[in-house]
């Protein structure tokens, strides 16, 4: 890397989208837009499934928790750069930037357990469905997600002390909206080789493993139901796990994507719409993936307005 002069580093310069001003008026409203819908989506099932007493079963509080951590995950990022914007401004400081980038490294790490261990669950009620209740009993679901958390803290944790040995070069310039921790690394003068180990090993580690875990569940899932005779027993299997298999298929397919083509095409400035496939609209589809055909969502929003209403 050509290296600039290495300074005291205060803050960082997010570079974003683009500098013409008759477009952040665009982006903006944009942007605020999908976190506005992305935000309300995901509360109103959070809420459905903590109200209403027929979701209170192990799917639906799984879900209740992606739900939470996409609220969490899309605030990461998209209200700052909407203050940015706002204030004309393209800075965030080193400690906001390391910050952000801990938080945003932990739900995505949240995201990506969570979607396995609801495949997991798919799994044991399709293959074992007069078990389900035993083997997937509160205990055991609180200890699923407990173990989310503690893996996706001590991630963050590792990669943001990793960030900390660093030191940088002027410019301090992300061509992104956000701190990723790649960018953040490519920025360094100081030896990154043990930083790119660490971080492809957490890739292939903490993505491959829960992807590997979905994959071996879809495989049983589909044995099992293939094995079925009757098409209604099929088609009512298959659709149980639809709205798990489209969600799970957005959120990897995207991330994927995403580094593949920073990867081929070799522009790091190109990487910043790319990344709002998975940062932005991946958590703005996941409730209307989850609520759109699923008739449980829907009675339970619909009880709750209607509850609402009556108290008034």
């Amino acid at each position: 890397m050509e290296q600039g002069n290495n300074t005291q580093i205060s803050e960082f310069l997010l570079l974003g989208f683009s500098d013409e001003p008759e477009l952040q008026t665009f982006v903006f409203m944009l942007f605020l837009s999908m976190y506005l819908v992305t935000v309300i989506g995901n509360l109103l099932i959070v809420l459905a499934t903590i109200t209403d007493s027929h979701l209170h079963t192990p799917m639906y509080f799984f879900l209740s928790n992606l739900s939470f951590c996409d609220i969490f995950f899309i605030s990461i990022t998209v209200p700052k750069m909407l203050l940015n914007i706002q204030t004309q401004s393209k800075t965030i400081s080193y400690v906001g930037c390391l910050t952000q980038m801990y938080f945003f490294l932990l739900f995505v790490g949240m995201d990506d357990f969570l979607l396995a261990v609801m495949a997991y669950d798919r799994f044991v009620a399709i293959c074992y469905p007069l078990h389900y209740t035993v083997i997937m009993n509160p205990r055991l679901c609180i200890l699923l997600v407990l173990m989310c958390w503690i893996m996706s803290i001590l991630h963050s944790l590792l990669q943001s002390l990793m960030i900390l040995r660093l030191s940088f070069c002027s410019p301090f310039e992300l061509p992104n909206f956000f701190c990723e921790i790649n960018q953040i690394i490519h920025l360094a003068c100081s030896e990154t080789f043990l930083n790119d180990i660490v971080m492809y090993f957490a890739i292939v580690l903490l993505c491959g493993g829960p992807l590997a875990g979905v994959i071996f569940s879809y495989s049983k899932i589909v044995s099992t139901v293939c094995a079925i005779s009757s098409t209604q027993g099929k088609s009512k299997a298959f659709s149980t796990c639809a709205s798990h298999l489209s969600a799970v298929s957005l959120f990897y397919c995207t991330s994927l994507g995403v580094y593949l083509t920073s990867t081929i095409l070799h522009n790091a400035r190109s990487s910043a719409p790319a990344s709002v496939l998975y940062t932005v609209v991946t958590p703005m589809l996941n409730p209307f993936i989850y609520s759109l055909r699923n008739k449980d969502i829907k009675m339970a929003l619909r009880r709750f307005f209607e509850y609402e209403a009556m108290k008034k």
